[in-house]
């Protein structure tokens, strides 16, 4: 699949951070992914870049730059090439909590009284490297060891929005052994997904599926969820947040990632209008990730 990139740099986080928050926000068509972070050459600037499947409006493009005193961008496209098996060969085990994610071929480094889950690179976002990704297994693993509800807490059913490779959904199933059901609006990410929680042994409990947001019959079916995961985009998260308060049991929680800690605040009050309060907040370099909880 060919893809493009968008790239520029800026001397301050501040406007690093703004500027990614608007490229999700007002660019056609939207990035499938942004990165932010300070460039590890001691120059102490910063590099914002955009993934698309399409070639991005350059016009708009140099606005966003022009608007937030940034370095041009850099527009390049990236040819059809086996990026899976690159980034097969490059991964490596990430620990987060009780959990280690792993490739196939990695399976004897997870440790005793782990829970190892595999996952092979595929074109579906999750591998668990990313920052939002590990923010969430750690966020569920403390649920799990009584951090946040106590001791004995375990919810009935989950609910994983945007599921990706799946790994989020196999963490919940694994830890608890309960039914977890998994969407993704991309049918590749919803295959890889199905095929994952067989190889890790959830098949009968991770039920993963096309489903946009939580629009869904079975979704909506199978709510109150006394946990939803849900590691995204701001945008989506915002407009997802009357549908989130709506299937959230009372005393559910709801885990939000995906999130750039410039956009947090802005989501964190979206959610807090619809009766929903932060219990935790996961900050891992420029990413932050929020526990809700819905009161009883």
């Amino acid at each position: 699949m060919t893809t493009w990139t968008a790239l520029t740099t800026l001397a301050h986080p501040a406007p690093a951070h703004a500027l990614a928050g608007m490229m999700e926000q007002v660019l056609d068509p939207a990035p499938s992914g942004i990165g932010c972070f300070e460039i590890e050459d001691g120059s102490g600037r910063w590099e914002v870049g955009g993934y698309f499947e399409r070639k991005p409006d350059e016009a708009a493009l140099a606005l966003l730059a022009v608007l937030h005193d940034a370095a041009p961008f850099t527009v390049s496209r990236l040819d059809d090439r086996d990026w899976v098996a690159q980034v097969r060969r490059e991964l490596h085990p990430i620990e987060a909590g009780r959990f280690t994610v792993h490739g196939a071929h990695d399976a004897h480094r997870v440790g005793p009284h782990r829970i190892g889950l595999s996952i092979e690179a595929a074109m579906a976002f999750g591998t668990g490297h990313h920052a939002t990704t590990q923010a969430c297994l750690r966020l569920i693993d403390l649920l799990a060891r009584g951090g946040v509800a106590g001791p004995g807490w375990r919810p009935r059913r989950v609910a994983d929005i945007g599921t990706g490779t799946g790994v989020l959904a196999m963490a919940a199933a694994r830890r608890w052994h309960v039914r977890v059901l998994a969407g993704d609006l991309d049918p590749v990410a919803a295959e890889t997904a199905r095929v994952n929680a067989r190889h890790n042994r959830v098949g009968l409990t991770m039920q993963a599926f096309v489903a946009a947001g939580l629009a869904h019959p079975r979704l909506r079916r199978e709510a109150p969820y006394d946990l939803i995961l849900a590691n995204i985009l701001a945008a989506p998260l915002r407009r997802l947040a009357p549908a989130m308060r709506a299937h959230l049991a009372p005393g559910g929680y709801a885990v939000l990632s995906g999130l750039l800690s410039v956009q947090a605040p802005a989501v964190e009050a979206v959610y807090r209008g619809h009766g929903l309060r932060r219990v935790r907040r996961l900050v891992i370099g420029t990413w932050t990730s929020l526990m809700l909880q819905r009161p009883r």
